[in-house]
This record gives C-alpha cells, structure tokens and sequence, in this order.
C-alpha cells in the first residue's frame, strides 16, 4: 500500500514512518524542515529513515497546494496520514497565524487533493488540547466547542473541515486524538525532553504554575500502533482518542521518576501557568479498544525509562539547543 506521510522529520512522523516502512508499506515521506525547535533532532530522525529501500522524502510544505500536487500525482498514494502541524500551545499565542495556515489550510490542500487523486483513506492527527473545561475521563462525543489557545481552535477546524470531505465526498476519515506524547527523539518543547535534558545537564527545571498539573501521557510506540490499526481497520468517519487511559501523571512525579532514573535531584523553579495550559488530561479509550482492537501497552515507567536510555546513548550526543 502506498501512503503519504506529512511531518515525516516529526516525533510521531519519523517513527510512524519507521513502523510502516518495516510492514512493508511504501511511503512517500514530506516535511518542510521548518525551525520551531532545533533541526538537529529532525535531521536525526531522517537519517534513521533513509536506508529503508521503501522510503522517499521530499522536502516541502503542505501549504503550498502546487508542490502538493506534484507529490500526488507522482506518489499515487492510497492513504493520507496528516501528522504536519504547527504544535505548541503557547507558541500559537505568539503566533497565530501560522497556526491556521498550516493546520487549517495545509490540511484543506490534503483533502482537496486526495478527492482529486482518489484517495482511499485520510487519517489526521488532532489533539487532547481539544477538551478544555470538560469533565475528564474525556470521550470522544464530547462538544469541545470551547478551545483555549489558537493551536486546540486549529486542530478543531480542521477536525470539522475533513468531516465536510467525508460527508460530501465519501471520504473515509479518521481523527485522531493524541495525548501528550513522549518517547525517544520527541519534541524538545515538551516537559518529557526538556525536563530530560535540563536535568542531564544540571540545569534548573521550569515549571509553569505548581506542578500539580497533570497528562495522560502516551507512550510514542502505542500511538503508533493505533495509527496503523486505523488504516487497517476503520473506514467512514471516526473520532478516536489514543492515550494511556489511566489516572493522569503530574508533572511533579514525572520529575521524581526522573530523578530516580538519572540518580540525581532536580532543582526546580517554579514560574506563574500560563492560561492557555490545561489543568490535567485523560483519555476515555474505550472506543479505541472497541473500534481498532487497541490499548497501550507502555506504561509511564517503562516509557521514560526508555527514553532516558535512548538519552544517554544517542540523545545527548545530538547536540539539540532548547
């Protein structure tokens, strides 16, 4: 089956590539290199997909709806996974605009397109950061008409914008929302790295409001996992949430963890929340057990001790700025 993949130099992109790439499934990765956070660590995470002899990057941007075209009609791809999008709450107050061009209008060139080119099946990544102000354990058939930063009012358009594909078109499209998600060669803008990193190098940990803020926290593997589970198994339009499913983490035991992990203590500073974060997040997976079959099967100790091993290894080697 021949897939294009979007933010293939991601943290999820790279090793959704890498899971399909080992299925034998041809994919045609794209990615715009953009410099959100240090290039370094997308650099790394392309050198681990390029011996794959299935495997093709091309650099580009998925707002630019002619170089999209291109890559359609010369990939023929059966399947869309759109994991391209600028992330980051509060980067997106700073930065609205951007936000919209990519999530909203990037993803609307990817529906037109694969109307045009006969698309079998879309998959698009959306967020947790769409539950604001709803009573967790969240589900899927929640309102979640009250976004709180411009990126969870992004990915709620473009939610609803391939749910018009579906519904005028017959595409079949899965949504898939991902809670906060960790692991190897993950986003450095994130507590899981950046706490890592800080404490690695003996430097001060930041933390916004009291620590007592809380996230579902999900494994990269499982996530990838459930994405393949839904090209396989789900057609006509579904939300679905993908997260650890259990009482939420805070990010003062995700620094103790740490701390147990490295045999060192961090030294913490703690600065005003900013009032775009959400309190806490927790998946209702009930859909997703009952729909793909699929539960996590990493679970918070063993994730982070992975990714503190990887760290150690290869992570520190990289040479990334935060």
């Amino acid at each position: 089956m021949r897939i294009l993949l979007t933010g293939v130099a991601g943290f999820i992109g790279w090793k959704t590539a890498e899971f399909l790439l080992k299925d034998d499934y041809e994919v045609t990765g794209i990615d715009n290199i953009n410099d959100y956070y240090d290039i370094r660590l997308k650099e790394y995470r392309l050198s681990k997909l390029k011996p794959f002899k299935n495997f093709r990057f091309i650099k580009g941007d998925i707002e630019n709806h002619e170089f999209l075209k291109e890559v359609f009609e010369e990939a023929k791809p059966q399947v869309v996974i759109n994991l391209a999008a600028r992330a980051g709450v509060r980067a997106s107050i700073e930065n609205p605009h951007i936000y919209y061009t990519t999530n909203v209008m990037g993803n609307l060139n990817l529906l037109e397109l694969s109307i045009k080119y006969n698309v079998e099946k879309f998959i698009l990544a959306s967020t947790s950061s769409l539950y604001a102000g709803q009573k967790m354990p969240f589900k899927e058939d929640l309102a979640v008409n009250t976004p709180i930063s411009p990126y969870a009012a992004s990915k709620k358009s473009a939610e609803v914008t391939s749910y018009t594909y579906y519904y005028l078109y017959g595409l079949n499209v899965i949504v898939l929302r991902f809670f906060t998600v960790y692991g190897p060669a993950s986003r450095p803008d994130m507590a899981p790295l950046r706490f890592l990193k800080w404490m690695y190098d003996n430097k001060p940990v930041t933390i916004y409001g009291t620590g007592d803020q809380s996230r579902d926290f999900t494994y990269i593997d499982d996530i990838v996992r459930g994405i393949i589970m839904s090209i396989e198994k789900i057609n006509g339009f579904e939300i679905i949430n993908l997260g650890r499913g259990k009482k939420p983490v805070s990010i003062i035991e995700l620094i103790h963890k740490y701390e147990a992990l490295l045999g060192k203590k961090a030294h913490i500073v703690f600065k005003a929340p900013n009032k775009a974060d959400m309190e806490s997040t927790w998946a209702d997976i009930t859909k997703a057990k009952s729909l793909l079959g699929w539960e996590p099967e990493v679970y918070i100790d063993e994730g982070l001790k992975r990714t503190v091993e990887w760290y150690l290894k290869e992570g520190k080697d990289i040479g990334f700025e935060l």
